[in-house]
């Protein structure tokens, strides 16, 4: 705008027929001096450009946030070295203000519990005995849902401790031994069954699987040979994919859910996952997976962060916390938490 006005203006002082005369500076000088005056600061901001959109423009695109760099100390939290009676740890479950976790050794009643850790650290027991629960889940609706691995079906435990069975047959055929559980927003849920813990006598279905519960429909969606180990099993941020750690294979799989909850597009998520067992995942799409070696985390594209060092063997964990930034980890016989810089799901 400045650069325009002085041009109107010489060209306008420059039009005058006495313009060769001394007497022509007068109107050429004042013609100047209007031109300048005009130029407001919004104009000279104008030319010079925004330095703040400049800097926005050079910046690019936000660095991810490393989970495992950002991560905190590991704490215990409770473990037999500390008195408790735990046998062998598994799924944790942020519900409401409180962790629920589930001890699955059946050697002994006291072991087969699932336990609530409240927001002072104090435990209590939500079921004894628990016919070997492992994975915990919440509906949509804010059922509670546990994985009776021992006792070969999955029930609702009611506020006052009660199991209710919800699914134990497949096709008129008991299921397993159900180990692991992931909710979808609108209400289908999947849950794993690898055999664990049961004769081969006692198999009523002769492989293991995937399973898709919607409504009153089951449906295995995935099915493996009695050799594999369908154990963790987690959705993305979005809903659109689906992991699913095989403990045998020492892989995690990944699949394509469609809006029936269906899969396809089976492929290796990351491989060389000894151990691989219960898996995470927290709000950028980073996958926690529980292997020999210690909690691995996983980008969204599978390349890998780095591992989370647990004390002990990790089984499983789980975000929960006030503010969803700590994880909870099942290792053994003891329970162990991490602040973490992103928040879980």
């Amino acid at each position: 705008m400045r650069a325009l006005a002085l041009l109107l203006a010489l060209a306008l002082a420059c039009g005058d027929d006495d313009a060769g005369t001394p007497d022509a500076a007068a109107p050429l000088d004042a013609a100047l001096d209007a031109a300048l005056d005009s130029s407001t600061p919004d104009d000279a901001a104008a030319d010079a450009g925004d330095p703040e959109d400049d800097a926005g423009a050079d910046a690019g695109p936000e660095e991810p946030i490393d989970p495992v760099a950002g991560a905190g100390t590991v704490e215990t939290v409770a473990s037999a070295y500390m008195g408790e009676d735990f046998g062998f740890l598994e799924g944790p479950h942020w519900i409401d203000d409180h962790l629920v976790f589930s001890d699955l050794i059946f050697s002994s009643s006291a072991r087969q519990t699932i336990y609530a850790l409240g927001a002072d650290d104090a435990l209590s027991i939500v079921v004894r005995p628990s016919e070997g629960a492992n994975g915990n889940g919440t509906h949509p609706d804010g059922t509670h849902i546990t994985c009776l691995q021992g006792g070969r079906r999955l029930a609702e435990v009611t506020p006052g401790g009660e199991l209710i069975t919800r699914i134990e047959r497949y096709e008129g055929q008991r299921i397993n031994a159900p180990n692991d559980l992931v909710f979808r927003s609108d209400g289908l849920w999947y849950f794993t069954d690898p055999g664990y813990g049961v004769n081969p006598g006692d198999r009523e279905i002769d492989a293991h699987g995937l399973y898709l519960v919607a409504g009153d429909t089951l449906t295995r969606v995935w099915t493996g040979t009695t050799t594999q180990r369908p154990n963790g099993v987690v959705l993305s941020p979005d809903e659109a994919t689906l992991y699913l750690a095989d403990t045998a294979d020492g892989v995690v799989r990944a699949f394509d859910v469609a809006a029936d909850g269906t899969l396809s597009g089976e492929r290796t998520f990351a491989g060389d996952t000894a151990g691989a067992d219960g898996m995470t995942i927290d709000a950028a799409g980073n996958l926690y997976v529980t292997t020999n070696v210690g909690v691995r985390v996983f980008a969204p594209d599978g390349s890998e962060w780095g591992t989370l060092a647990i004390p002990m063997q990790p089984a499983n964990a789980a975000f929960g916390g006030a503010d969803g930034r700590t994880l909870y980890v099942t290792a053994r016989t003891t329970l162990y938490r991490v602040p973490m810089p992103i928040p879980g799901l």
